[in-house]
């Protein structure tokens, strides 16, 4: 069966409701009223697992070595293997370049 979606619609319902009855049932954003469960409460927000707040992490940062080259488009560290093309402001990847 076709469907002739430029047709006009027809509903069962009586659409001569008011508009200051569709206001009173749409809630105002705009009064400044927050409700409490729509409100953005993290208090009690946890996370899962142990609590890692305490811990210190020891990273050893290296330069970027002989066969490694700095994008100058993605600023990402990456092999020579992956280098593009060396222009005039510097070294671009082969997926910056794409």
């Amino acid at each position: 069966m076709a469907t002739d979606y430029d047709a006009p619609r027809k509903n069962d319902t009586d659409d001569t409701e008011s508009i200051e009855a569709l206001k009173e049932r749409v809630p105002d954003k705009l009064s400044g009223v927050v409700d409490g469960d729509d409100a953005d409460n993290l208090g009690g927000f946890e996370l899962g697992g142990s609590d890692l707040s305490d811990l210190e992490l020891d990273v050893v940062v290296l330069p970027p070595q002989a066969d490694e080259f700095t994008c100058v488009e993605c600023f990402i560290v990456k092999h020579r293997s992956l280098l593009e093309k060396e222009t005039k402001l510097g070294p671009i990847c082969k997926e910056c370049a794409a």
